[in-house]
């Protein structure tokens, strides 16, 4: 725990040549956000489907009659309050995870981390916090994206099976929920995206010894991400939801 706080110390600095942060930063946009789209999108459509479908054959099996608009509205306030900021972010902290544990290890044992502090870099700086900026920058987009997508995943699911009425479903979507409930899904992601970028570039930095470490470091560095992950998820609901 020293360590990680002793690194965060030094990555969280102002950085030394501001252009080169930025094309670093643009990079890692693209690296870390951008080539996830697909796999947050497909995610997304099959989990609000089966979050639809489980929502129907709840209400069906109970004793009280509930409307079919709720069908839509459970859909949505599930999907905000759980599953597109924790389950994509635990999926993201596998693919993410596991690339930053890489590179950054990759970059230690072939000793380049070793050279950027010969030439008088802030390693930390210069590799972290482009990772640290661009996750906490764009984990959000890909969370929204995700709510739409597994909203419209609940839609499809109601079309393919005709459990439920189009017209309900989207009534039940465009009930009201409190905003706090908004605040709290984005707060956690942002949380999350600390974690995932700082994490795996904790472990990966400090790795040591060759290629078979590198694999040790990015596995440790997954497992780690995922029970932070969940601890923090216990954490800010208790904050925010209490």
């Amino acid at each position: 725990m020293g360590e990680y706080i002793l690194l965060m110390g030094k990555t969280l600095r102002r950085p030394q040549k501001g252009r080169m942060f930025f094309k670093l930063f643009m990079r890692e946009i693209n690296d870390l956000g951008v080539n996830s789209f697909g796999l947050v999108l497909f995610t997304s459509i099959f989990v609000g489907a089966v979050v639809a479908i489980q929502m129907y054959n709840n209400f069906k099996s109970s004793s009280i009659p509930v409307p079919p608009n709720f069908i839509g509205y459970a859909t949505k306030v599930v999907l905000i309050l759980e599953f597109s900021p924790t389950i994509i972010s635990l999926i993201l902290a596998g693919k993410v995870g596991s690339y930053i544990a890489s590179s950054i290890g990759t970059m230690r044992v072939t000793e380049q981390i070793d050279a950027l502090d010969i030439m008088g870099v802030n390693s930390p700086n210069f590799l972290i916090l482009p990772k640290i900026f661009a996750n906490i920058l764009f984990n959000p987009v890909l969370i929204a994206i995700s709510i739409v997508f597994g909203i419209y995943g609940g839609y499809l699911a109601g079309v393919a099976t005709g459990n439920w009425t189009q017209n309900n479903y989207i009534v039940g979507i465009q009930m009201y929920i409190p905003n706090k409930f908004i605040w709290y899904a984005f707060f956690k992601t942002v949380v999350f995206a600390f974690l995932i970028a700082t994490i795996p570039a904790y472990f990966g930095y400090n790795v040591k010894g060759g290629s078979l470490e590198v694999g040790r470091s990015s596995t440790q560095a997954v497992v780690w991400t995922m029970v932070m992950i969940i601890i923090a998820e216990l954490i800010s609901t208790q904050i925010f939801l209490s």
